[in-house]
């Protein structure tokens, strides 16, 4: 009997191994938006896991979209430099595919980093004046953003579209466009922190408009090959905001611009209640996929082998993404491999460990 979490997966021009993605995890350990020694040892354990597709951190298209001042960003040539050298390194001993994914953290920007406990950076302390769709802080005791103008909005396109052609420069394989968890593309989708009269406010055509903008600008400054999805809210867990119905027609009018893949998550708004359990997020993935048909990539707490090889092989979504089990064990596709009765192949330096752990035929 096949096992569908095994099995190859098309995308554009790129096959991906099996259904396993290493989820984008902020380290916040960069200098100026420049990747370090840290970064060179994170990427490198997960290319060797034996995942189908890594895909870095949430990645600032410029210096006030990041979350933290630690975190990546893609904006200099400074930036795509220090990318280039960690990444050189960490891919040497693995040919995985390695997605980036690009964001602007836009009015939950200049936040501090979590081991320095919550809230945000004063401007005259390291921190940024913060962007958002309107003057609507994220939380009472975070900075009001600025909304953002016409000319910011000409200016966020122009740095997505840079961004990607840095990303291909870096021989990147694919590209996902954050636009979940309440930060800047999640907050114009928002009618919670989307308050304007203009043609990015109201409907939700409108508020669509610029993150869909946004995919055709990466998407046009793209390789015709490279696959382009995008992460967004399957619900912000919060009345009034962005529901079921409203990320269905959100991931059509992706479809229909060409994405590749959509990433469904939910949550990211200072007032939600989440009913955080395994696999919460799945019903979201598997609504869009049999509404829309688009490729569909679930995450959320899919701890073990079977439950995602159940996610998969039920049709509920294409590929898994996951963070946590990663962190926990970073060869967690071994692990799936042997539970599932599954042959894959491992690096020689790793194979005798490997296979007198898991399997004693691996790579034999």
């Amino acid at each position: 009997m096949t096992v569908q979490l095994f099995e190859p997966f098309p995308l554009r021009a790129l096959t991906l191994p099996n259904r396993i993605v290493v989820a984008p995890m902020c380290q916040y350990s960069a200098n100026d938006g420049n990747a370090s020694d840290w970064h060179v040892m994170h990427w490198g354990q997960f290319l060797l896991s034996g995942a189908g597709l890594f895909m870095i951190e949430a990645t600032g298209v410029e210096p006030r979209g990041r979350i933290t001042p630690g975190c990546l960003g893609l904006w200099s040539d400074e930036n795509e430099a220090a990318f280039a050298h960690a990444l050189k390194i960490a891919r040497s001993y693995s040919d995985m595919p390695v997605g980036l994914q690009l964001g602007h953290a836009g009015r939950k920007a200049s936040a501090l980093r979590p081991w320095e406990g919550n809230g945000h950076y004063a401007q005259d302390d390291g921190g940024w004046q913060v962007l958002g769709p309107s003057a609507v802080p994220f939380a009472p005791d975070w900075p009001v953003p600025q909304a953002m103008t016409e000319s910011d909005i000409d200016d966020l396109l122009q740095n997505f579209a840079d961004a990607t052609r840095r990303a291909a420069r870096l021989g990147l394989d694919c590209i996902e466009i954050h636009a979940a968890h309440g930060y800047l593309l999640s907050s114009f989708l928002s009618p919670i922190a989307n308050h304007r009269t203009d043609a990015y406010g109201g409907s939700l055509e409108n508020r669509m408009r610029l993150p869909l903008q946004v995919f055709e600008a990466v998407r046009a400054a793209a390789p015709a090959a490279m696959p382009v999805g995008v992460r967004f809210n399957g619900t912000d867990w919060v009345d009034d905001a962005i529901n079921g119905d409203e990320a269905v027609a959100f991931a059509r009018a992706l479809a229909d611009r060409g994405c590749d893949f959509v990433d469904v998550s939910s949550g990211g708004n200072a007032f939600a209640k989440i009913p955080v359990g395994p696999g919460y997020q799945v019903p979201f993935a598997a609504r869009i996929r049999q509404e829309v048909g688009v490729a569909t990539m679930a995450v959320g707490l899919i701890r073990t082998p079977q439950h995602a090889e159940a996610i998969v092989a039920g049709g509920q979504a294409d590929m898994v993404s996951i963070g946590r089990g990663f962190l926990n064990n970073p060869h967690w596709p071994w692990q799936a491999a042997e539970t599932l009765g599954v042959n894959i192949d491992v690096v020689p330096q790793y194979r005798f460990g490997a296979t007198s752990l898991y399997r004693p035929t691996w790579g034999r």
